[in-house]
């Protein structure tokens, strides 16, 4: 993902204000007393449900990453200079390896990467097609506010992953640069017309509805993602929860528009 402006990505950390897994302390589950966190990848494979969600979860974070690659490439036709141009070359490279990593993992487990991927397609190319941005302030915007909500998601149900891909998951949420290029160059936008703020401000709220649908489209969609939310697979995490986990990315969906100078 190209924006995650999380004060650390400790791999054993749970996102604040959660619990279960990472973040819990002797929480119970489907997968055993000391829960899917504390397990490797061997162990907790174990258990065909939770393998089958975990090629979910790597199969959508293939697919997204090899959508933000294509979409740098294409926003880098919009940069306003050379300079700009080169920035977001050098972040859809890195998106590239990020899918790399994932469509390695997947293979290494003995799963088609393409398969993973194919339940995903529609779902996120819609969500594309839907929130096209109309210029360079907007794709920026889009960027980081559109892959910072999606971050978050998945930073959520990383804390409640085997050690082993939980730490594939992480290092592939990094920033790649995009979150302070992005703020710099919206702000500078503003403070030379703040005019501008106003109708980035609407487009913001705009992508935040329509990442958050997506969000839970996807997790429906998908019987055994559902079921790793729920509490089925992982531990500790029941509806209740859900509704926490959107709302702590509400909040920071908020605090990332005031980093931008706008409105939420």
């Amino acid at each position: 993902m190209t924006t995650s402006d999380k004060p650390d990505n400790d791999p054993g950390a749970a996102p604040a204000g959660t619990t279960g897994a990472a973040g819990a302390t002797g929480a119970t589950g489907a997968t055993g007393s000391t829960g899917v966190a504390a397990r490797d990848w061997a162990t907790a494979s174990a258990d065909p449900q939770y393998r089958a969600a975990v090629v979910d979860l790597l199969g959508a974070l293939a697919y997204g990453e090899l959508a933000a690659f294509e979409r740098l490439a294409e926003d880098a036709k919009l940069a306003p200079t050379l300079e700009d141009k080169a920035e977001l070359a050098k972040m859809a490279s890195a998106e590239f390896h990020h899918f790399e990593r994932l469509r390695d993992r997947l293979t290494e487990i003995g799963e088609d990467p393409t398969l993973a991927m194919e339940p995903f397609v529609a779902a996120l190319d819609g969500f594309h097609k839907q929130t096209a941005p109309s210029d360079w302030l907007e794709g920026l915007v889009k960027a980081y506010v559109g892959d910072s909500i999606a971050s978050d998601f998945y930073r959520e149900v990383a804390a409640r992953l085997d050690s082993d891909t939980r730490s594939l998951v992480l290092a592939v949420l990094d920033d790649t640069g995009h979150a302070g290029f992005a703020v710099d160059r919206v702000r500078a936008a503003i403070d030379a017309d703040p005019r501008v703020g106003g109708r980035l401000a609407l487009w913001a709220r705009r992508l935040m509805g329509e990442a958050l649908s997506q969000s839970q489209r996807v997790v429906a969609d998908r019987d055994a993602l559902s079921t790793m939310l729920v509490g089925g697979v992982a531990d500790g995490f029941d509806l209740a929860e859900v509704g926490k986990m959107f709302s702590r990315i509400t909040e920071a969906h908020t605090k990332r528009m005031a980093a931008l100078g706008l409105a939420a």
